[in-house]
């Protein structure tokens, strides 16, 4: 007796401790808040929306799975670019809702297959369904029931290209036939948040960034906060509808802007050369020239804007006789075919000598894709004083050859520049042949191995390349012939020096006499 009460004993609180478990566990569960199913969960099919205003409150699986993704909050605009363009006037009959109650709209006659939305008010709540069997999903013939995998299979295209649609880097939008946004990507909805005022949301429908005639392509500019964004616009109509696609083309207005501000800079630079520049094409055809040109070839510029051909052109400059008139005509076409050629080379540059007393100066070099472009600069006035530099250097040469006194003149750095003819006489030796060889260190070394020894050609170089203020100073010298020449140093303006010899005629035979004292000269 005293082990059956033991062993009910037993029993009873391991009754009893199982019990208590359970009522806590109870407890526990019943502190757990309870998931709320979706209203639609039972027919998770059908294509149904609930809204309180603009805000998703509710939507079936096969609802959620036509919206693109984004924020409740948003999901009214979602909705309207997703059904918009298959209902008309969508918005405007919604708009009337609380005054009628409930509304079943069909799709727009192009629609394939044909949908059916019906929208009603529930309690404040706007409730819109759309007939699953309708909404686009394929359905077997035989069962009537939906053929998932197809289903599947379209749903994943369709998120593959909205995903491709909203993401592309151009911006991407479709109106309605009376201009209407109905739909657009990402890359148009930043820009279109962006110019909203401060403080207002995006809402149906969306605001229009372009404003251009269906079916035609142009290049617009979108005054953006942070700066002016450049767009090729392109607009091509699809039934009623028109697709719009707008490409940034900043880069390509950067680009087109620094070439014409280069273009009108190297007009204005053409236009104020007074260098005559004549350009032609690969078929040798005039295609661009400045003012200069007209003045210096003296042709009328109806002419030149005509484009003559190269040939026509010299032939017009030669009927003005602005071209170096040829003994036969023949050789002067040859002339033609050879400076064409040269030019083409890039060899091409003459001097013309012309008829009326100008000189022009005439160089062709060849240009990229075969063009040739030719200059014409009028060089009288150059030529007018090279010639009378050249008149007064002979002069001067002449002048100092007619002093009977042998005269070198150096320049500051000891470069012989001027000698006469007394000179080459007295020395036996003309250093004008090669004035590059003629320094006063080649001379002096001349002079000594052709005059007795003696410290003086030591102190004329030093006094020839020597700068700042120098003293004139004479000295005498006696050749290996026994002639006695008096040697005169004279500083010239500039730095340069004149050293003028004189043979002295009656001189006894004795030793050289100098007028500075030798240690004077050996210092």
């Amino acid at each position: 007796m005293g082990d059956l009460a033991m062993i009910l004993g037993m029993v009873l609180a391991a009754f009893l401790v199982a019990l208590s478990a359970l009522i806590l566990m109870q407890a526990w569960l019943d502190r757990q808040p309870t998931p709320v199913a979706s209203i639609f969960a039972a027919t998770p099919a059908q294509i149904a929306f609930l809204f309180d205003g603009e805000r998703l409150i509710d939507a079936s699986p096969a609802a959620r799975a036509l919206l693109p993704e984004g924020e409740d909050q948003r999901a009214w605009g979602r909705f309207m670019a997703r059904f918009g363009p298959d209902f008309p006037g969508l918005a405007e009959r919604l708009a009337n809702l609380p005054r009628i109650g409930q509304i079943r709209i069909a799709s727009h006659p192009g629609t394939s297959p044909p949908l059916v939305l019906k929208a009603e008010l529930r309690s404040g709540l706007l409730h819109l369904a759309v007939d699953a069997g309708q909404a686009g999903f394929p359905t077997d013939p035989q069962t009537g029931h939906c053929d998932t995998a197809t289903a599947a299979a379209l749903q994943n295209e369709v998120l593959t290209q909205r995903a491709i649609l909203s993401r592309a880097p151009v911006l991407l939008w479709k109106e309605a036939a009376d201009g209407a946004v109905v739909w657009a990507n990402h890359a148009y909805l930043i820009r279109a948040v962006e110019l909203l005022p401060e403080g207002e949301d995006l809402s149906w429908p969306l605001p229009k960034l372009f404003d251009r005639a269906p079916g035609t392509s142009a290049r617009l500019k979108l005054q953006m906060p942070s700066g002016a964004e450049w767009f090729d616009l392109v607009q091509v109509p699809a039934g009623d509808e028109v697709l719009c696609y707008a490409q940034a083309a900043d880069k390509a207005v950067q680009a087109e802007t620094a070439l014409r501000e280069f273009m009108q800079t190297l007009t204005k630079t053409f236009a104020d050369l007074p260098i005559g520049l004549a350009i032609f094409d690969r078929g040798r055809c005039l295609q661009m020239f400045n003012p200069a040109l007209t003045d210096l070839t003296r042709l009328p510029p109806e002419m030149l804007i005509a484009r003559p051909s190269l040939n026509a052109f010299l032939d017009a400059m030669r009927a003005r006789s602005m071209i170096p008139e040829p003994r036969d005509y023949r050789s002067w076409r040859k002339q033609l075919a050879r400076l064409e050629e040269e030019a083409s080379m890039g060899i091409f540059e003459e001097t013309w000598s012309l008829p009326g007393g100008q000189t022009y100066r005439v160089i062709g070099r060849p240009h990229p894709n075969g063009a040739l472009a030719f200059m014409f600069e009028d060089i009288s006035n150059e030529m007018t004083r090279t010639r009378r530099y050249r008149a007064d250097l002979e002069l001067g040469q002449s002048v100092i050859d007619a002093v009977e006194d042998g005269v070198a003149v150096f320049s500051q750095g000891g470069q012989l520049v001027m000698s006469n003819a007394a000179y080459a006489q007295l020395w036996q030796h003309d250093p004008q042949v090669l004035l590059s060889e003629a320094t006063i260190t080649t001379l002096s070394t001349w002079w000594r191995e052709h005059s007795a020894p003696t410290l003086l050609w030591d102190d004329a170089t030093d006094f020839v390349t020597s700068g700042g203020d120098r003293t004139p100073w004479d000295g005498d010298v006696r050749l290996l012939d026994g002639r006695l020449v008096s040697c005169r140093f004279r500083p010239l303006p500039g730095g340069a020096t004149m050293i003028t010899f004189r043979h002295q005629v009656a001189t006894p035979l004795t030793t050289v006499r100098e007028t500075r004292p030798l240690q004077e000269l050996s210092a």
